[in-house]
This record gives structure tokens, sequence and C-alpha cells, in this order.
């Protein structure tokens, strides 16, 4: 195994970095304490680990002072009944003329491949005068556990599929503030291209046809891979029609009752507690995600219905049967991502007149913030609906603004109980830290 990992070192030493799209991240290593950087199978974390080297170098970090090794290489099979040690070991004896007190730099690529990482990551810190970068595919990165064994020597970052301004980026389109109406129209022509092809790197220039191709290709992979091997699924049937169900039902109104009651119809033996296990393994693989009820009692909270995001919007039109998924809900999923990678923390608001705001967030120490979605508020009464839901929700929180998000329409209407400002997706997508 060791001449393995040699080969696996020297093969990359001598590979050309490709550093792809810059990204809106910034991973800052700390003493002592390992990045860690997680999100969903294909969102670039390995390209933005890249980055970091490439950075590193212009810096003048000389190269073998870099150690990468990619956890999913199926030439390390047999690494998880071995000591980690040997990866070390393998990097040594490589360099033996290196000085052992220059500071090396260590990136692992979905390490939460190999069982106990920890311990390993631990020590290289601590005695051999490491500075390590982890990616991962795993939410379970950022648990009580990972933290408790790293002994508060990590720090975590989430990186998500591209947003729509390093989409922008990647197609080498900059603009300035305030937008030209020839850079306005040029933005929405992009807009409605990013509505079409998603965040996923891979396939920003693709073909539709292929680009569905691929999608389909990352769910089964993030399905049987990140959930039913991790978990040990003995029956992986159910837990797939359960994603089905949920990604055709994108944005809607889940109960684990009707999700259980769904699958004993389809005959799989499953229980309420598994079907809650399910929901919790697809937001560990950053698949799918849950919102739910804004309530003052937790209990309330989890006992009331849920709603349920995908991690991409245009994933969502390549898994999906096409029947009941709409495009407002894709549009509803576009803004809750772009809501996820400000705050973990988003609900959904029912008032008390039975009202729903699909969006609740408070950020850092501001106030809570309220979000609405709606396609098109040209129906008077759609617009009727959605303003008073809004303002119920306003009065109940003692809120002076709120927002909801159309895909074209803008306006700014004041109100006794405040300000609700109508913004496009192009612009909440570029401008959302304003408008929040």
């Amino acid at each position: 195994m060791i001449q393995v990992i040699r080969e696996i070192i020297a093969d990359f030493q001598r590979k050309e970095l490709d550093i792809g799209a810059m990204r809106d991240i910034d991973i800052i290593p700390v003493k002592n304490k390992a990045a860690i950087c997680i999100g969903v199978r294909r969102s670039g974390k390995s390209t933005y680990m890249f980055q970091i080297m490439a950075q590193l170098l212009d810096q003048g970090v000389n190269p073998k002072n870099m150690l990468y090794i990619n956890f999913f290489d199926d030439r390390l099979q047999g690494l998880k009944h071995q000591p980690l040690d040997i990866i070390w070991e393998a990097f040594c004896s490589i360099y033996p003329e290196r000085n052992a007190d220059e500071n090396v730099y260590v990136f692992f690529d979905e390490i939460q491949m190999i069982p106990n990482w920890e311990p390993f990551v631990d020590r290289l810190m601590r005695m051999e005068n490491c500075t390590v970068y982890i990616t991962g595919s795993s939410a379970q990165m950022l648990s009580r556990e990972m933290a408790t064994q790293m002994r508060g020597r990590s720090l975590s970052w989430e990186l998500f599929p591209f947003s729509f301004p390093e989409y922008l980026n990647y197609h080498d389109i900059s603009y300035l503030d305030p937008i030209s109406s020839k850079m306005r129209r040029l933005i929405q022509n992009q807009c409605d291209a990013y509505w079409r092809t998603g965040g996923f790197p891979e396939v920003a220039a693709l073909p539709s046809d292929i680009r569905v191709k691929v999608h389909q290709e990352y769910f089964n992979t993030m399905l049987f891979r990140d959930i039913i091997e991790r978990h040990d699924i003995a029956h992986p049937k159910a837990i797939k029609d359960l994603a089905y169900r949920l990604i055709n039902n994108i944005a809607s109104m889940h109960s684990i009752n009707a999700l259980t009651g769904y699958l004993k119809s389809l005959g799989h033996r499953v229980s309420k507690s598994l079907v809650g296990n399910y929901l919790e393994w697809f937001e560990d693989a950053f698949m799918l995600f849950i919102v739910r009820k804004f309530d003052a009692s937790q209990t309330r909270s989890n006992s009331n219905p849920k709603k349920v995001y995908c991690i991409d919007h245009a994933f969502v039109t390549s898994i999906s049967s096409g029947i009941l998924v709409n495009s407002g809900h894709l549009l509803e999923n576009l803004v809750y991502i772009t809501l996820r990678r400000i705050t973990p923390s988003i609900f959904y608001f029912k008032s008390a007149t039975g009202r729903e705001v699909d969006f609740i967030i408070q950020r850092r120490k501001h106030e809570h913030q309220l979000i609405q979605v709606c396609e098109s508020l040209v129906d008077p009464v759609t617009k009727k609906r959605e303003i008073s839901a809004l303002t119920d929700a306003m009065h109940e929180l003692n809120l002076k603004k709120g927002i909801i998000v159309t895909r074209n329409e803008m306006d700014t209407l004041m109100l006794d109980q405040g300000m609700i400002s109508i913004v496009p997706i192009w612009q909440f997508l570029l401008y959302h830290d304003d408008l929040l």
C-alpha cells in the first residue's frame, strides 16, 4: 500500500492544476485547526482546493511541501484497513531531504471515506507542523462527534454549486453598480440561462440533453454512495422511491406520517422513525433540505409538516417526472438555496389566520427577515393573497419590511404595516445582501 500511496502523491505532483472559476468563499486557515470544506458531491470542492494550492505556489511555497490525497481513488480501497500513518510515511520517503521544520500543506479530498481519520489529522497538526485542508460530502463533518474527536481543532465552511454571481464569473461577465440598461438585459438573459442550467459547475456549458444525463448520474451516485453505502441500507428501493417522491413534490408540505404511508402503499416495510432517518441522511448528503415551521417551541416546530427543497433547481427538472413540479416551485427552490448559502436557520411562517410566508430567516444579530416567493403578481387575486400573508406576518412579528421575489416584476409598496419590496429573481440573486 505504501508504494501505491507514493505513486498517487507523485502523480499529483506532476499534474497541472485545473483551478476553474473562482468561488465566493474564503477559507482562512487558522494555526492548529484543520480547515474543512464540505458540500454536495460535484459542487467544486476539489477545484477550490486546487485554487488554494495555486495561490500557495504563487506565494513561493515549494511544491515538495504540498501533499494531496483524494480518498475516492479506487487504489486506496485497502487503506480503510490500515493505519493512516502510512500516508505520512510515504510522503516523507519521497522527499527525504525535505527540512522537517518546514510547514507542509496537506489537502485531503473526501476524507470521510476513511473511518477514524480525525486522530490522524489531529496528529499531523500537533506533531508534524502541517496546515491541513479537508473536503467532504457529508454534513456530519460539522457534527458534535467530529468536533469532539478533533478536540476543537477544526473550522468548517460550506461550498454549494455556483451561485448566480459565480455563474456570471464562470462566463467572464462582470458588472458594476449601478447597472446600465444594456448590462441589465445581458444579466437577465444570463439569469434565464442559469435558470435552465442550474449551478453545478460541470454542466454549466453542456447542452440540455447531456446536462440531464449528468444530473441523473449525480443523483444515482449521491443516492447510492453517499446514502445507501454509507448507512448500509439493506433495502435501497424504499429510500430511492422516497427521493423521487420528494423531488417530484419539491417546495411542498410533507409529514412523516404521510411519507411513511406512501412508502407502505408501495409495499415497503418502513417505520416512521426509519423515514425520519432517511430525511436526515438526505440532508447529510446535501441532496435535500428540510424546512420547519417557525415556532418558539422546538417540539411544535418539529411536529408540524415540513417543506423539502433540493440542492439545485435545475437538478430537480432533470430528475423529476415533470408532472408535479412547476416553475413556481422551482423559483421557490432557487430562493431557498440562495438563502441557505447565507444561513442554515431557515423556516416557513404560518400566521394566526393560517396564511403562509415561504421563508423567515435571522442573520446573526439582525432582526428576522420575511421572504415570499411568487412567480407572478399580475393576477390581482394572487397579488392580494401574497401581500396579505406577508403583512399578517409583519404585524405578528412587528416587522416593518418584507420581500416578494418574482420572476420579472419590480415594485415598492408602502403599506400601513410597512414596506414590501417586490424584486425580480435576477436582482435578488445579485443583491440579496443589500435587500435582506
